[in-house]
C-alpha cells in the first residue's frame, strides 16, 4: 500500500558554481554563463519537472568580492528569473529566496503575488534577513542591522504580506457586464498598518492566486532563526550532517511550532540540502565525490572563501601560521554569525593557527548520499523513514550527475511507493501538501 507521506524534492541549481564549487564552471556541459542565461534555468526546471519534483528553488544574495563564487558574481534576481521559468514549466513550483531587510513590504508582496499568478499558484518566498554584512553599504546603510532588529523586521513583515495578499476576498471581483459592475467594494479590505518597522495603508492591486499565498520558505539557524521558521515557515531549508542531527532539528523546529506558536507541525516541512553523487557502482561514485572535492577545495579557495560567514572579511593577508584571529569574530556579529562563531570556537578549542583552520574546512566529509541509484535512494528514503526530514533540497551540481539522479534515483522511490509518480496537484501546496490559508476577512464573516 502507497503511503500517505511522500518525499519532498527540490532542485537547487548553482548555475557556474556556488560556495564550495569554485570550479564547477570548468565542466563542458556548463555554459560559461550559465548563472544568467535563461536557456540554461529552463532546461533545468524541465528536468526536475519531468523527475516530478516539487520545487525549483533560487538562492541568493546581493553583496560580492572578488572572492565570491562564480554563481554569485553574475546571475539572475530570482523573481525576474522564475517569472520567466513559470511560462516555460507548467507543474513544479518555483521558489524565490528574497530579504526582509533590504525590500519593501509593499513591492515585494507585489512582486511575489505577481509571480504566484502568473504561474497559477506554483510560487513560493524563501525569507531570509541577509547574512552579508556588506549588503548594508548597497542599500544606503553605513552597517547591516543587529539580529533583534533583523528578525523583528521579518516577523512583521511576512505577517504584513500575509495581509496585503488577503486585501481582496476571492469573489471580490463581479465582473457582470450585464449591470455593469466590476468590483464588490465592500470585499476590498484597506490594511492600515503601522507597526514598529512599517507603515502600510494598502490594499494591494492584486487578488489572490490558486494557493491563496506563496508558500512561505525558511532557512535560519540560529534561536532566532529557528523561532522564524516555526512561526512563520511552511518549509525549512537546513543543512544537517546525519540523521541524528536531522531528527534534533525536526524536532526542535517542530515542537516550537505546536509548543510556542500553536501551529499544526505537519504543516511545515524540513527540507536539507543534499549533494547527491550517482555512480555505477558505489566505490565509482565515491571516486567522483573525491575527484570533485579535489579540483573544488584548493587551499587558495578555501582561504579567500573562509571570510563569508565574518561578513566577507578578508583573511589573506593575516600570517596563516599565527594562533587563529579570534578578534576577527567581530566581522561575523551582523553576518552569519553563528557558523562565524562556531569556527572560532573551534579554533580557539584547538589551538590553531588560521592555516589549520582553513585547512579544516578543506577537509572532504564525506555525503551519506553518494553511490548506485539503489544505494542513493536507501539512503533518502533512510533519512525520511527516520523523520530527519520530509524531504530534500538537491543541489545541480554537475548536469550528467542530476541527470541521473532524476532518471535513475526518481524512479527506484517510486517503485518503493514513497514518491508520486505523477503530478495531481497543479499548486505547490497542493504539491506540498499543504493548506490553502483562508482569507481573513472571508474568513471573519
Amino acid at each position: 500500500m502507497r503511503s500517505r507521506r511522500q518525499i519532498h524534492l527540490g532542485a537547487v541549481p548553482y548555475g557556474t558554481g556556488g560556495p564550495g564549487t569554485h570550479t564547477l564552471w570548468l565542466d563542458p556541459e556548463i555554459p560559461g554563463d550559465a548563472s544568467v542565461n535563461i536557456d540554461w534555468f529552463t532546461d533545468v526546471a524541465r528536468l526536475a519537472e519531468r523527475g516530478l519534483f516539487d520545487l525549483v528553488f533560487i538562492v541568493d544574495s546581493q553583496f560580492i568580492t572578488p572572492y565570491s563564487p562564480p554563481h554569485y558574481l553574475n546571475r539572475l534576481e530570482p523573481l525576474t528569473l522564475l517569472s520567466a521559468l513559470a511560462v516555460q514549466t507548467r507543474r513544479i513550483g518555483l521558489v524565490g529566496t528574497a530579504t526582509t531587510s533590504f525590500n519593501s513590504p509593499f513591492n515585494l508582496t507585489r512582486r511575489l503575488g505577481s509571480l504566484d499568478l502568473i504561474s497559477r499558484g506554483r510560487a513560493g518566498w524563501n525569507v531570509v534577513t541577509t547574512g552579508d554584512a556588506g549588503t548594508a553599504r548597497n542599500y544606503g546603510l553605513d552597517e547591516h542591522y543587529d539580529y533583534d532588529t533583523r528578525y523583528g523586521r521579518a516577523q512583521e513583515f511576512v505577517e504584513l504580506a500575509r495581509a496585503l495578499w488577503d486585501s481582496y476576498e476571492d469573489d471580490a471581483f463581479v465582473r457582470d457586464r450585464a449591470t455593469g459592475r466590476f468590483l464588490d467594494r465592500a470585499k476590498q479590505h484597506r490594511l492600515d498598518h503601522d507597526g514598529a518597522f512599517f507603515r502600510v495603508q494598502g490594499p494591494l492591486n492584486l487578488v489572490r492566486s490558486p494557493q491563496g499565498h506563496p508558500v512561505i520558505f525558511q532557512a535560519g539557524d540560529s534561536d532566532q532563526g529557528r523561532d522564524l521558521g516555526a512561526s512563520v515557515g511552511e518549509g525549512i531549508f537546513t543543512h544537517a550532517a546525519d540523521i541524528p542531527a536531522g531528527q534534533a532539528f525536526y524536532n526542535d523546529i517542530k515542537g516550537r511550532a505546536a509548543q510556542r506558536f500553536g501551529r499544526d507541525p505537519d504543516h511545515l516541512l524540513i527540507l536539507p540540502g543534499v549533494k547527491i553523487v550517482v555512480g555505477d557502482t558505489d566505490a565509482d561514485a565515491r571516486e567522483i565525490e573525491a575527484a570533485n572535492h579535489a579540483a573544488d577545495h584548493t587551499f587558495t579557495a578555501a582561504l579567500e572563501e573562509f571570510g563569508r560567514p565574518f561578513g566577507w572579511h578578508d583573511f589573506t593577508g593575516y600570517d596563516l601560521d599565527a594562533p587563529f584571529p579570534v578578534e576577527a569574530l567581530v566581522h561575523g556579529e551582523r553576518s552569519f554569525y553563528t557558523q562565524a562563531k562556531a569556527i572560532t570556537e573551534r579554533a580557539q578549542r584547538n589551538g590553531w593557527t588560521l592555516r589549520q583552520a582553513v585547512e579544516a574546512t578543506r577537509e572532504r566529509r564525506k555525503s551519506e548520499f553518494v553511490g548506485s541509484p539503489e544505494t542513493v535512494a536507501d539512503k533518502l528514503i533512510e533519512w525520511w523513514q527516520a523523520r530527519a526530514c520530509d524531504g530534500f533540497n538537491i543541489a545541480v551540481d554537475h548536469p550528467a550527475n542530476f541527470r541521473r539522479v532524476v532518471e535513475e534515483v526518481v524512479p527506484i522511490l517510486q517503485e518503493r511507493g514513497v514518491f508520486r509518480t505523477e503530478y495531481t496537484a497543479q499548486t505547490l501546496r497542493g504539491h506540498l501538501g499543504l493548506p490553502v490559508p483562508p482569507n481573513r476577512y472571508s474568513a471573519a464573516v
